[in-house]
């Protein structure tokens, strides 16, 4: 053959299109070859990595933690940015199992917890488009993102999503498998909030739990975690309409319903509504107040989303008598704001935690959160302190008169009167005077005392406001005021024998794992005074009742009480106390120092509107049979001759016979606050007035 017959041949080969073809088959194949063989390796060298199950660091779920009352009622969920509350398979209903199979993953029950071909797909299109990988997911695959991978979208993380789902696949059944999926993936976000989960999603677009959705319910929702945003009913209804009808669809086409059933369903309309059920909570003030702790002591992560079961201390019956007192008694338009705690004071448990106002319209707790003068509530400290000196309140007399300026050396402005600036000048006893609310007497005793010794009894007995031992302060007049809370410490104290409870909300916090945080209520008690001292204080305060300011009270069973209202008639309150129960009421205009001279047409006083809502919620709650206070060991008093009770007693000239043991002329007693320039506001440095 010549050489020029060879050289044809050879064009003519090269030129043959089957040649070719066979020459482009060879190097697609030894490309994708390679390409298997890269991928297989890669593959390989990432799942040697994977540790197993057990060791391998889950993704935190973000799980709703849910508050109780003592009797197991629930109060609500804290509220966070995630939301998640777990129910059983059993609570999921079928139709929401199937349209999520259905649209997720229709081969569940006959494959095993891979797609390889979808999964090789994907891979391959990954590769060679350099982006990220998408579908190819089962929901076994699903879950296993959701639990230990966060959703991160590179091809490494569906190799390790594969590989744990297999795992998991070893490990669960289908039903939990499904089960965890639903109750794991998230379902979109509405006013800040993500609902993970059916029953959060069910309760989000619905406001109904997931074990009574319907059909076209469960469809919208099935069709949501491919695309959370994109399928939002709230902002984008049209295409969480088609995406619903998308899985109707689905669902005739593999049987789970008929073709004329999901027909029906696709007319119907989306049917969702706003709600605000995570935002729902019973007993509103006390629920954040526990709230409030839980931060403080956990975290706000935590707090909102450790998936805590916060068990308190919250008596639902005594809440809802304090509550209804409350409404009952301050009906007016216009009528002041008022507090009530009710404590037990053998323990330091917060019963109860009621007040005025509607959440969220008004979120200030008043029982917590504001501080108002305590007016003459802070006599039975004072008496406390002499008592714990063995004084004897029964015998030992100081005058009762106007205490002019410079009455007391370093206070050359001080002036206490008793009320509309009488002057009795008449001898008292100091339970006389406690039952009169006598302002010049108690006055005088804590000088005897000193101020700093009532501040110090006064910490002791559980106030936990500063105080700066200020003369005034012994009357109630103090620089920030104090609290309803404290003070419901203060009597329980009084209420108990002289022993201070810490006082208690929460008595368990269980956590996911099951372990139980016991700490919060463990009891811890601390001796203030004795036992005899304090059966003789609980003595007068009765008293006080049975004819001294805080008559209007007065229970069918024993209670002790005392009254105290504010300079002007700012603020009222009535603390008392029966053998089981101690409850603080208060009453006043928060928004500022505001007269109650005409509320429901007469003025206010302790011993009034406060005196109501104290006899209405403890009336019932003590009601017969009653229990008696304890008996405790006789009072061993010794001498006792105070500075200022000397020099006032020197200075009596004894009138013609005549008793008077009241306070003023309108029955109450007065005011206890410093004496100030009408529209100021008192201080524990200004002059002081009368008390109740």
């Amino acid at each position: 053959m010549s050489t020029r017959e060879r050289q044809r041949r050879r064009r003519k080969r090269r030129s043959d299109p089957a040649r070719l073809v066979l020459v482009g088959v060879i190097g697609v194949v030894a490309a994708f070859a390679v390409l298997l063989t890269i991928s297989l390796l890669y593959v390989s060298a990432v799942a040697s990595n994977i540790p197993p199950l057990g060791k391998l660091k889950p993704v935190k779920q973000q799980t709703s933690s849910v508050i109780y009352a003592a009797n197991g009622e629930d109060l609500g969920i804290v509220e966070g940015d995630s939301i998640r509350v777990p129910i059983p398979a059993s609570k999921i209903p079928r139709i929401l199992k199937e349209a999520t199979v259905a649209i997720e993953d229709q081969r569940f029950y006959q494959t095993g917890a891979i797609d390889l071909p979808s999964i090789i797909r994907a891979a391959l299109a990954d590769l060679v488009t350099g982006k990220t990988v998408q579908g190819g997911s089962t929901i076994a695959m699903q879950l296993a993102d959701n639990l230990y991978l966060g959703h991160q979208q590179t091809f490494e993380r569906k190799v390790k999503e594969a590989v744990i789902a297999e795992r998991l696949s070893n490990k669960m059944s289908k039903r939990e498998i499904l089960a965890d999926y639903l109750n794991t993936v998230p379902y979109g976000t509405v006013g800040g909030q993500t609902a993970f989960g059916v029953q959060a999603a069910a309760r989000m677009f619905f406001d109904r739990p997931a074990s009574k959705l319907t059909l076209v319910q469960a469809a919208l929702l099935a069709g949501l975690p491919q695309a959370p945003s994109q399928y939002n009913p709230f902002s984008y209804p049209q295409a969480a309409l088609d995406r619903r009808n998308e899985v109707l669809t689905k669902l005739a086409q593999l049987g789970y319903i008929s073709a004329a059933r999901a027909f029906a369903a696709e007319r119907a309309p989306l049917g969702v509504h706003h709600s605000g059920y995570f935002q729902q909570r019973r007993y509103p003030y006390f629920f954040n107040y526990i709230v409030s702790q839980l931060k403080r002591r956990y975290g706000a992560s935590v707090a909102e989303g450790g998936g805590l079961k916060v068990y308190t201390t919250l008596d639902t019956h005594i809440q809802s008598l304090a509550q209804a007192a409350i409404h009952d008694v301050l009906v007016d338009p216009g009528d002041p704001a008022s507090a009530e705690v009710v404590e037990d004071p053998h323990n330091g448990h917060l019963l109860a935690m009621a007040q005025t106002g509607t959440y969220p319209a008004n979120e200030i707790n008043y029982a917590t959160q504001i501080l108002r003068q305590p007016g003459s509530t802070f006599k039975a400290i004072v008496l406390a302190d002499a008592l714990s000196r063995g004084i004897d309140p029964f015998t030992t007399d100081y005058l009762s008169h106007t205490l002019e300026p410079g009455w007391l050396l370093g206070y050359p402005s001080y002036t206490v009167t008793i009320d509309g600036g009488g002057n009795l000048d008449a001898p008292l006893n100091i339970e006389e005077a406690l039952v009169a609310s006598d302002n010049t007497v108690f006055a005088q005793l804590a000088a005897d005392l000193t101020e700093r010794a009532v501040t110090a009894m006064a910490y002791e007995l559980g106030v936990t406001t500063h105080l700066h031992s200020y003369p005034a302060e012994a009357l109630g007049g103090l620089t920030y005021g104090v609290s309803p809370l404290e003070m419901a410490n203060v009597y329980s104290t009084l209420a108990d024998g002289g022993w201070r409870n810490k006082q208690i909300s929460i008595t368990k916090v269980v956590f996911p794992d099951g372990r139980v945080d016991h700490s919060w209520d463990k009891v811890r008690r601390t001796k203030v005074f004795s036992s005899a001292a304090d059966a003789v204080e609980r003595q007068i305060l009765e008293e006080n009742v049975l004819g001294g300011t805080a008559t209007q009270s007065a229970i069918s069973c024993p209670s002790a009480a005392k009254t105290g209202t504010t300079s002007n008639l700012v603020d009222a309150w009535l603390d008392g106390f029966t053998p089981n129960y101690t409850a603080v009421v208060w009453m006043g205009y928060p928004q500022g120092d505001i007269p109650m001279d005409d509320v429901q047409g007469e003025p206010q006083y302790g011993g009034d509107l406060p005196a109501d809502i104290w006899h209405d919620t403890m009336d019932t709650l003590a009601a017969p049979p009653c229990a008696s206070f304890p008996s405790a060991p006789a009072m061993a008093y010794v001498p006792f001759s105070g500075h200022y009770q000397q020099a006032g007693l020197a200075s009596y000239v004894p009138p013609k016979p005549h008793k008077h043991r009241g306070g003023g002329s309108n029955g109450q007693g007065g005011t206890t606050t410093p004496t100030t320039p009408a529209g100021s506001t008192p201080t524990a440095t200004q002059p002081a007035t009368g008390a109740t």
